[in-house]
């Protein structure tokens, strides 16, 4: 079993940055392939961001490019998303997920955390 815990959400204005964090304990952490998905109202859980066990792989979705930056550090059982650049449209809540594999889905991942709000004012 895999506890994942987000912080860092918050409300920010457009153009404004915020460092999502998500705190693993339980099983090995370095284990798992580590991501971000975002639910924003309305709409379908969609992938954001994911880094391999080694954190020496990352993959975004295309929204996100270039302005997003997803990290982990192994020996702190911790991922990170710092987000740049955010938009209003980037307002969603966010969850952290473990997978075996890095090419992730939704329906498929193994451990979620709770979520975190992140809201951008425009």
């Amino acid at each position: 079993q895999v506890q994942l815990v987000e912080s860092g959400g918050g409300l920010v204005q457009a153009g404004g940055s915020l460092r999502l964090s998500c705190a693993a304990s339980g099983r090995t952490f370095s284990a798992y392939a580590m991501g971000w998905f975002r639910q924003a109202p309305g709409k379908e859980q969609e992938f954001v961001a994911a880094v391999n066990r080694s954190g020496g792989s990352r993959y975004y979705a295309d929204s996100v490019k270039g302005r997003f930056t997803i990290s982990r550090d192994n020996a702190k059982n911790t991922v990170y998303l710092q987000m740049n650049s955010l938009k209003p449209e980037d307002t969603a809540v966010y969850y952290c997920a473990a997978d075996r594999v890095v090419t992730m889905k939704r329906a498929t991942v193994d451990y979620w955390g709770q979520g975190t709000q992140v809201t951008v004012a425009s």
